[in-house]
């Protein structure tokens, strides 16, 4: 997985070129014609190679003998690479990625928010509580409400001490936060505060099976808000995760 978002002329150009991938300017399959694009783009071909480099890391482009520099199917992405998943979610109406998205926090939130309440320390205990004031205090504030519905989200996961599901979380935040955006767009009179509130109420409590249900009842209701979000026209306020 890489958060790599490079800057500068390097990193507009690999932006660039994903977004003509993303939007199917660039098609699966299509082969890329460099001198054009470089002249396109108005960079060096030395730094056109580059950018080529970090969208081949990330599964996204091949380059054979005889037939060059190529577009590689979308199942072959690196659908876990940060910049993939936000390119994807950021380029695209289609709301298939959410939905993957949704099952995948099925699988990890709920067992994350058991652990959770049987390792978590007061420091971890006090930063949640934090996280949780914070999403009150967002009100109407559609930015503040998704960064601290993120932070809840980091936190918990990292308050399980277990690395691996760190890293998980920080693939799915990726993810979540576009969501989010348009989750709290869509349902303007939703509150998401008692929900993750009995989350945390139950990982105080130390009562993981109390913790696991309650996580799994939060990340239902989410799909739930996505459905709705689907069928919301037009963007209004504030929704819940």
């Amino acid at each position: 997985m890489s958060e790599h978002r490079p800057r500068g002329v390097h990193g507009q150009t690999v932006e660039a070129l994903a977004s003509r991938i993303l939007s199917n300017e660039l098609s699966e399959g299509a082969t890329l014609d460099l001198p054009a694009l470089r002249a396109e783009l108005d960079v060096s071909l030395t730094a056109l190679r580059e950018a080529l480099k970090v969208l081949a890391a990330k599964g996204m482009i091949d380059a054979r003998q005889k037939r060059g520099t190529f577009v590689r199917p979308r199942a072959l992405w690196n659908k876990l690479d940060a910049d993939v998943m936000r390119w994807q979610t950021s380029a695209s109406d289609d709301s298939g990625l959410f939905d993957e998205l949704t099952e995948v926090r099925a699988v990890v939130e709920p067992a994350a928010a058991k652990l959770a309440a049987q390792r978590a320390t007061d420091a971890d205990l006090d930063a949640l509580d934090d996280a949780l004031r914070w999403m009150s205090a967002a009100g109407s504030d559609i930015g503040e409400m998704v960064t601290a519905d993120l932070n809840f989200h980091r936190l918990l996961l990292s308050a399980t001490h277990n690395d691996l599901l760190v890293q998980i979380g920080r693939v799915i935040a990726i993810g979540l936060a576009e969501r989010d955006k348009l989750v709290h767009d869509a349902n303007p009179s939703d509150d998401p505060v008692p929900s993750h509130r009995e989350v945390l109420d139950a990982v105080v409590a130390r009562d993981p099976v109390a913790a696991e249900a309650a996580m799994q009842a939060l990340v239902d209701k989410s799909s739930a808000d996505l459905a709705r979000a689907k069928r919301s026209p037009k963007p209004a306020g504030r929704g819940s995760t």
